[in-house]
């Protein structure tokens, strides 16, 4: 297997190469790209290592992967484009737009609880399949049937994926779109939510689910072109790699008793938010179906560039994006145990998003399970994207993103 890596970093920022580079041939990394823009320019650009590990496929220039909960702060960003747009206030009920969504004690809920985790419909009542969840008006219906696990607003937890769902529904409402295609329309035609299946021996592309066609695959603007690069595959280091560590971020003794005990819970809150619907991001169902909270399948490249162009106030205002970037939930997750931080659909620094010191003031993002991470930083005029095709988990001592983020804040 190639460990290559092409592209470019500007020689004050050769550090960043020196990481990634020290990654791959490390066997930290198997694949996967680095982008960083300072002032709107590309400092960094690199790819390198293998797409496929069955294959052998080389990760190229424009080989896209799946970037997990990283989709959450793009599909962020156009609810609160989509909200400007319509001179929305965040801070109004839900139902004045979504009338349904009152039953069950949720009357009382905001766009803004919408965005920062505090809906309490962090999990679905019941199992939803694969195909279910490629229609995204079918999903919307199953949440607003739910009755909250907390009173909305009066608390905050991780919605994994319903949080997508949530959002998906507050854009069709307004626009009369899916979420993949108001991204590719409005934000970047490279940020991809809904990828065509290819037949094995055809190379035809085929859709997730026959009633929804246009949330689930063909050549709409919400999904990329039958022609266009394979996405890279994931996969996991051995069982040996993948258990806590002692370097990871110290977090105190009685949350990771709480944590331990959650996730070996297949009733906890933690397990039911973060595996229903359940799939693998290998399967053409899953990524066909666009999940608005985990599916983006996109290049590190196109990532960092929905950032730069935040930094730059070209997607939303720069009012709004100071509002959207300050911290409005901060504390003990009630969903994942720890801590963590939220402006409007962003994630800040906490222990669910660690970065170094020198970031930690000032960038906002979302960080993907396995290792992906996108971020933007106003005052720096910094963004980036790291997409990898090898999952690992910070509390398994996973340092990549970390190393990387602390190579480009030395540069600057």
């Amino acid at each position: 297997m190639s460990f290559v890596v092409e592209g470019h970093a500007d020689p004050a920022f050769r550090a960043v190469r020196d990481v990634f580079e020290t990654s791959l041939a490390a066997g930290d990394d198997l694949g996967g790209g680095v982008t960083v823009f300072v002032g709107g320019q590309a400092v960094v650009d690199l790819w390198g290592g293998v797409a496929d590990r069955r294959t052998g496929r080389p990760w190229s220039k424009d080989t896209p992967c799946v970037t997990f909960s990283c989709t959450k702060a793009i599909t962020a960003t156009a609810a609160l484009r989509v909200a400007e747009q319509h001179g929305i206030d965040l801070h109004d009920p839900v139902t004045d737009w979504w009338p349904e969504y009152g039953a069950a004690g949720k009357q009382s809920t905001t766009v803004a609880d919408l965005l920062t985790h505090r809906a309490g419909v962090p999990a679905f009542d019941r199992p939803v399949t694969a195909a279910e969840a490629a229609d995204p008006i079918h999903m919307a219906e199953l949440l607003a049937a739910q009755t909250p696990v907390w009173e909305p607003g009066t608390a905050h937890g991780y919605h994994a994926l319903t949080f997508g769902w949530l959002l998906a529904e507050f854009i069709r409402r307004h626009c009369g779109l899916t979420v993949g295609e108001y991204i590719r329309r409005e934000l970047n035609a490279d940020l991809r939510l809904g990828v065509a299946r290819r037949a094995a021996t055809t190379g035809h592309t085929t859709t997730a689910h026959p009633a929804t066609a246009t949330a689930a695959g063909g050549t709409d603007p919400g999904h990329p072109a039958p022609d266009g690069p394979a996405p890279a595959r994931v996969t996991s280091p051995p069982a040996a790699e993948r258990v806590w560590a002692e370097q990871a971020p110290p977090l105190d003794a009685a949350t990771v008793a709480r944590m331990a005990v959650a996730y070996r819970d297949p009733e906890s809150l933690v397990m039911r938010a973060s595996t229903t619907p359940f799939g693998s991001y290998n399967d053409p169902e899953v990524l066909a179906g666009g999940w608005p909270a985990t599916g983006l399948v996109t290049t590190p490249r196109a990532l960092a560039a929905c950032y730069r162009d935040l930094v730059a106030g070209t997607l939303i205002s720069p009012k709004l994006l100071r509002e959207a970037t300050s911290e409005q939930v901060r504390g003990t997750d009630a969903v994942l145990l720890l801590e963590s931080a939220f402006g409007l659909g962003y994630m800040l620094a906490s222990q669910n998003l660690v970065v170094p010191d020198s970031a930690r003031p000032h960038v906002f993002g979302h960080p993907g399970a396995g290792g992906s991470l996108g971020l933007g930083d106003t005052d720096n005029q910094v963004a980036f994207g790291y997409i990898p095709n090898l999952r690992r988990d910070w509390l398994s001592g996973d340092r990549r993103a970390y190393n990387l983020v602390a190579a480009v804040y030395a540069a600057l």
